[in-house]
Order: structure tokens, then C-alpha cells, then sequence
């Protein structure tokens, strides 16, 4: 071959090694947005298009946004959540401390005002006025959803009046996360937040509920939670319930029974540390008939931590079935599990 001949020959292999080049780089696992738009193809035999410059983000707009964070577990912050905070003007929070080191964990640094029960009259015109000339305002609690038994009520119901925006941001909540792992009835529920700290005004409030057919669920203190259990067992009677504490932390801990036998527990126990909920069941009345699968299932969840005797009494009190047939039943199933 002459040495044109071999010339021509390389140039024509560079051009097909750049032309398989080329093809990689569109591929759709390469290129998020082509990808995208072949899933939504109906026709694979039609051309695709050549990828385009994706448009830029437009700005968050000027509003109140109401972002929730985690409960305990720092990676529990939604992905929208961490583009909000990372994106508005300022964020209003409880603590700015609490706040500062979440945004720490996740590499945000932005403008903190404190917004707490003590200030809010005073605070909630100021960032009122700072959202109507345009700016972005996050209202931020130091855990779980803003509002829910936390202060931010009077600057939504006056950003409303003012007419300015106001954007959900949803994420963790604690209310939600004790009801979902509690086991109890939940397509009916009432949240009550914090009990009375004195008895006989928390017994007042309990004797006001003790008859609505729902799950009630509460926030409590951890050094008046024996009181509390004890007045809750009084009043309420011999309800299934459930302690949740430290939800989504390292020492999580899910504590099920009646309300006396956890009332009874904490009597006898050093008051826990760390965050509180208390989930209770409705009236029994109130409870749908289970199914024999439902009740073995309840009864296999109670041996796991139980011995039979007790696994059928904690059985018999949550369901309300005579005492001896679950008996019977745990210690049939216990049998074959040995």
C-alpha cells in the first residue's frame, strides 16, 4: 500500500472512532433528559431528536415557605426541602443553634432569624413585610412539620390576609410516625398535642375525649410521662396503647401494652430521655372485628417479645377477645414455634 493509501486508511479509522464517540455520548443511560424523553416515546421506530440545552431553574419565587425537617435522623430532609432552604432569602426557626447544624450536616449556609413563641408577635409583620417586597421566607421548627404544636400559626393566618404565598414543603412528622408504627386503628385519629402539666386539669381534658371513636395520639414530656400514663389509664380505661420515643435516633424505641401495664412500667422506672409520643387506641367498642390471620399475627408479634402468658394477656386486652381463647391460641402457636 502506498503511503497515501495508508494516510487515507487512518483517517477514515479516526472518523469512525469519533463517530462511535459521538454515539456513547447521547446514549440515554449518558444523558438523564433523552432518557427521559424515549421513556415517554410511543414509536421506537420515529427519530429522536437531538438533545437541547435543558432551560435553567427559574427562581424560587417570593413567598413563605413552610419546610419540614427531621424528627431525629438528619437524612430524613426531602430533597425539595434541602433545595428550598438552600435557595430563600432567610429561614425563620425555633433555635437558630438546633437549625445551624442541620444546615451544617448538609452543606447550607443561609441567613437565620429566630421565630419562637416569645417573639412572634413582634417578628411576624417584620418577615410579613421582607416576603411583600420579594424575598423568600423559610419557616422552619427544630423538628418534624412547622406548626404542629409549634409556633407559626400567626404568621401563616397573617401572610394569608396580607395575600402572599404560601408553599408546603411536607416531610418528617412525629405525629404521623408513632401512629403508623403503633399497630392502632388509623383511618381515624386526633391529635392533642401536649397534655395539661397538672392533673386535674389533663383528667378535665381526657374526660372531654374519652368517648370520640378514634385513635387519640399525644406529645408528652419524658418526667411527667408516668403521671400522664397513670391519669390517661384512669380516665381512659383499658385501652391499647403505645410509647414511642427517640423516633428515627440511634436508641428508637417502640413500647406496646395497655395503658395500665405502661403506666405501671413507668411507675416503676427512671423517667425516659428524649422526645415522647403517646399513641391510644379508641374505645374498644369502637374496634372492627379481626380476622383469625390478624389475631395470630399479633399474637406471633407479642411471643417475639414476650413469654405466652403475658403475649396473651397484652393480646386479649388490645383486641378485646375473651381472654382464655387467646390464651389457648398463643400457647398452640408458641408450641409450634418451638
Amino acid at each position: 500500500m502506498t503511503k497515501r493509501g495508508r494516510n487515507e486508511s487512518e483517517r477514515k479509522a479516526v472518523r469512525a472512532s469519533q463517530s462511535r464517540q459521538q454515539a456513547v455520548s447521547v446514549s440515554p443511560s449518558a444523558d438523564p433528559t433523552l432518557a427521559a424523553d424515549l421513556s415517554r416515546s410511543d414509536d421506537a421506530s420515529k427519530p429522536v431528536a437531538e438533545p437541547t440545552d435543558v432551560a435553567a431553574k427559574p427562581p424560587l419565587p417570593g413567598g413563605l415557605y413552610l419546610v419540614a425537617t427531621p424528627i431525629g435522623n438528619a437524612a430524613d430532609l426531602t430533597l425539595r426541602a434541602l433545595a428550598t432552604l438552600a435557595e430563600v432569602d432567610a429561614i425563620a426557626c425555633e433555635d437558630t443553634r438546633v437549625t445551624a447544624k442541620l444546615l451544617a450536616i448538609h452543606g447550607i449556609t443561609r441567613s437565620l432569624v429566630p421565630y419562637h413563641e416569645h417573639n412572634e408577635t413582634r417578628m411576624a409583620p417584620r418577615l410579613i413585610e421582607r416576603i411583600a417586597f420579594g424575598e423568600r421566607i423559610a419557616l422552619v421548627s427544630d423538628a418534624g412539620t412547622p406548626l404542629v404544636s409549634d409556633p407559626g400559626y400567626r404568621l401563616v393566618t397573617q401572610a394569608i390576609a396580607a395575600g402572599v404565598r404560601v408553599v408546603p414543603i411536607p416531610g418528617a412528622s412525629a405525629v404521623l410516625t408513632a401512629l403508623a408504627v403503633s399497630g392502632l386503628p388509623t383511618h381515624r385519629f386526633l391529635f392533642e398535642g401536649f397534655l395539661p402539666m397538672r392533673s386535674v386539669a389533663r383528667r378535665r381534658i381526657l374526660e372531654r375525649l374519652k368517648s370520640i371513636p378514634a385513635t387519640l395520639v399525644f406529645f408528652e414530656a419524658p418526667h411527667r410521662l408516668a403521671v400522664a400514663l397513670a391519669d390517661l389509664a384512669e380516665v381512659l380505661g383499658p385501652r391499647p396503647a403505645v410509647i414511642a420515643r427517640e423516633l428515627t435516633k440511634l436508641f428508637e424505641e417502640v413500647t406496646r401494652g395497655t395503658l395500665a401495664d405502661l403506666a405501671a412500667q413507668q411507675q416503676a422506672a427512671e423517667p425516659p430521655k428524649g422526645e415522647v409520643t403517646i399513641v391510644v387506641g379508641p374505645p374498644l367498642a369502637e374496634l372492627e372485628p379481626l380476622s383469625e390471620a390478624e389475631v395470630d399475627d399479633l399474637i406471633l408479634a407479642a411471643l417475639d417479645e414476650q413469654a405466652p402468658s403475658q403475649a396473651a394477656a397484652t393480646v386479649a386486652t388490645a383486641t378485646g377477645l375473651p381472654r382464655q381463647r387467646i390464651y389457648a391460641r398463643t400457647l398452640t402457636i408458641a408450641g409450634r414455634r418451638a
